[in-house]
């Protein structure tokens, strides 16, 4: 379904991604994972046309987004959905508003229609009857949970989520985790989330990619990974700074 290939960005001189290459077949769940400021986002971004690289290919579905026109990367992105790091809400807007709004933008639905479908996905993310409530009026475990309701409310194929858990305590960030899977496997989704939190990237994946020096350094299962022996990798994993 996406695949990555030889992608290289740059922000002024400072290089961000080098040689980038990858695949991420129909259905499954990858996690990426690295250190901070390592690109995670930004690859993110690219998988989704909201940045363009300097050199490289992303395709979706076998088509080529870098360089597509504004017109044509709007109809591929009706394929994704975005759980953005601190939910994106709209603080203005009721949970009903904001879950809505992607429906809303694309003027094809009816307003009983817009309705169903926003209280199907509340129901789906264990949120039934918080339609009228505002963002303000909700804790984090449950923004983050309004955000993905916003991002599954359309169908989409493919849901990417960027640093789910961050913020949250264990216990919610179990919830998140659980919640991830469930509309994994009942949406019959690709799921792609990008974390630091490494009890997630365990549970969350069937596949886990970790980004180091700028590259593509692990590309395996989780169970490969944690029981890795590289230094670099269990460096990561068991969270130890360098001397």
């Amino acid at each position: 379904m996406i695949e990555v290939r030889d992608l290289m960005k740059s922000f002024g001189s400072q290089p961000v991604l080098e040689d980038v290459s990858f695949r991420i077949e129909d259905g499954t769940s990858v996690a990426i994972i690295g250190r901070s400021g390592g690109g995670k986002s930004v690859l993110l971004k690219h998988i989704i046309g909201l940045l363009q690289p300097d050199a490289g290919a992303v395709l979706v579905d076998g088509e080529n987004i870098v360089g597509m026109n504004e017109r044509h990367l709007l109809r591929v992105r009706e394929k994704f959905g975005m759980v953005f790091q601190g939910a994106a809400l709209f603080d203005s807007m009721t949970v009903a508003e904001n879950v809505a709004f992607p429906l809303e933008r694309k003027q094809q639905f009816t307003a009983g229609e817009i309705t169903r479908r926003v209280a199907a996905a509340l129901e789906m993310v264990d949120l039934p009857g918080t339609q009228d409530k505002k963002p303000a009026e909700l804790s984090g475990g449950m923004r983050k949970r309004v955000g993905l309701a916003r991002a599954i409310v359309y169908e989409p194929r493919i849901v990417l989520y960027d640093e789910p858990t961050t913020g949250l305590d264990p216990i919610v960030s179990d919830s998140i985790d659980k919640l991830i899977m469930r509309v994994r496997d009942q949406l019959k989704v690709t799921s792609i989330v990008v974390t630091h939190d490494m009890r997630s990237a365990r549970r969350v994946g069937n596949h886990v990619l970790m980004l180091h020096d700028r590259k593509i350094y692990a590309n395996c299962t989780p169970e490969n990974l944690f029981a890795s022996t590289d230094p670099i990798v269990r460096q990561f994993i068991d969270g130890v700074a360098d001397d």
